[in-house]
């Protein structure tokens, strides 16, 4: 075992395949708010407005509140694009459903680089906001830019991407999560990012913030190891310290292999 506990300390990555299900899905026309409602099932109106092919969200009138999907969506594969005020606060959530009245969700944190006040690395920005910090590096594009944010949400994993950069990798369920979120803000939130249905939400934190291109791809299944870029972190998967059934099954896979397969990490493009 000291193969597994070598690696079990450090985070290594695998590319398994992923099939998609259907044709990338638009979130937005360019043109309207034409798929979105308010948190309470509203159409959307005030604040949130379609202008110059964005989703842009106004605060000279006060807060307009946070909008959501009209769909929901499984796993799948959200690229987006993002702009905010220097000094701003929002975020993109998903998997997001009613928990005992509450309207939640994970969230990708979005921050402006000016951001004022000392933060916990699990509130900066591209963390899966209070329960998960950024182990990658935070590029951020030039100030008036767009930056491009990428979302993986299959089965129990979970990723965050900037600008073409892995920020983190998390496992719902694993021993790992339940000790981050007992220590956030959801500690008494039963089931929270368990959920493999939900919608996604555009929050308004009172800030002004563009999004463009927001673009969906459901995600189907692995079929095979060692394809496309899906990264799964190692730690409790060797050591076995999970015990799901897709833990398992790849702890065969990988102790039984005869040949040595070692894969690099690729941004994609």
């Amino acid at each position: 075992m000291r193969f597994a506990t070598l690696f079990a300390s450090i985070l290594l990555f695998l590319f398994p395949s992923v099939s998609r299900t259907e044709e990338t899905i638009s979130l937005f026309d360019g043109e309207t708010l034409d798929g979105w409602q308010t948190a309470g099932g509203e159409p959307v109106s005030g604040g949130w407005e379609a202008v110059d092919g964005t989703i842009h969200l106004r605060v000279d009138k006060g807060r307009a509140g946070q909008i959501v999907t009209t769909r929901q969506f499984g796993d799948f594969e959200l690229r987006f694009e993002w702009k905010i005020d220097e000094r701003g606060n929002s975020g993109i959530k998903y998997r997001v459903d009613n928990f005992g009245g509450r309207v939640l969700g994970c969230e990708y944190q979005i921050l402006g680089p000016a951001y004022p006040g000392d933060l916990s690395p699990k509130n900066s920005i591209g963390s899966l906001y209070d329960v998960y910090e950024p182990t990658g590096p935070i590029c951020l594009n030039p100030e008036g830019e767009y930056n491009r944010g990428r979302i993986i949400v299959f089965r129990n994993y979970i990723q965050h991407w900037l600008n073409g950069h892995h920020l983190l990798t998390a496992v719902v369920g694993s021993s790992q999560w339940y000790r981050r979120k007992a220590v956030s803000k959801f500690a008494e939130v039963d089931g929270f990012g368990e959920n493999r249905l939900g919608r996604i939400m555009l929050t308004d934190h009172g800030s002004e913030i563009w999004y463009r291109n927001l673009e969906l791809t459901p995600l189907r299944h692995m079929n095979r190891f060692c394809r496309q870029p899906i990264l799964l972190p190692l730690r409790g998967i060797l050591d076995g310290g999970c015990r799901a059934p897709r833990c398992q099954e790849f702890r065969r896979r990988l102790f039984s292999c005869q040949r040595r397969c070692w894969l690099r990490c690729r941004s994609p493009k």
